[in-house]
């Protein structure tokens, strides 16, 4: 290979280390949750745009448009529920949760059989949603019956 292709590819490895460890971005329908792994610190970054961050600031997005969550069986004694991530309870979120990026969450999983897929932030607010105990970052909008 000659000089330039190896500059060039060289830059783009850098370039791609960058946008990974130093960039996020949110969309209109996310909240960030971001985390200082030195200090501990956590806070709500609630504002749709690109952002240049140190590689010890950790960013978890959360979408936080109305999801529908149901409990998946052949029963008909179970129902769906409306629900929504509450972004100014974020830190009783992470309290009880703890802070991880919640996309990963159940990622490898082998669900045949089931229309629905158990992961990501989806999994973990119909956990909540259905838990005995009322969460204040789980806003449940609707229960409903699924229509035969």
């Amino acid at each position: 290979m000659n000089k330039p292709a190896i500059a060039g590819l060289i830059c783009l490895a850098v370039l791609g280390i960058f946008y990974l460890a130093c960039v996020h971005y949110l969309e209109p329908n996310q909240v960030g949750i971001v985390r200082n792994r030195f200090t501990g610190e956590v806070r709500l970054d609630d504002q749709a745009s690109f952002d240049i961050t140190p590689p010890w600031i950790a960013v978890s997005r959360i979408d936080i448009r109305p999801m529908r969550v149901c409990i998946t069986s052949a029963s008909r004694g179970f129902n769906c529920k409306l629900i929504q991530f509450a972004p100014a309870h974020f830190k009783e979120f992470v309290l009880v949760q703890g802070f991880h990026y919640y996309w990963w969450a159940n990622r490898i999983s082998f669900n045949f059989g089931y229309n629905e897929e158990y992961r990501g932030m989806k999994d973990l607010l119909r956990g909540y949603a259905y838990g005995t105990k009322q969460y204040p970052f789980v806003k449940i909008l609707r229960d409903y019956k699924e229509e035969e």
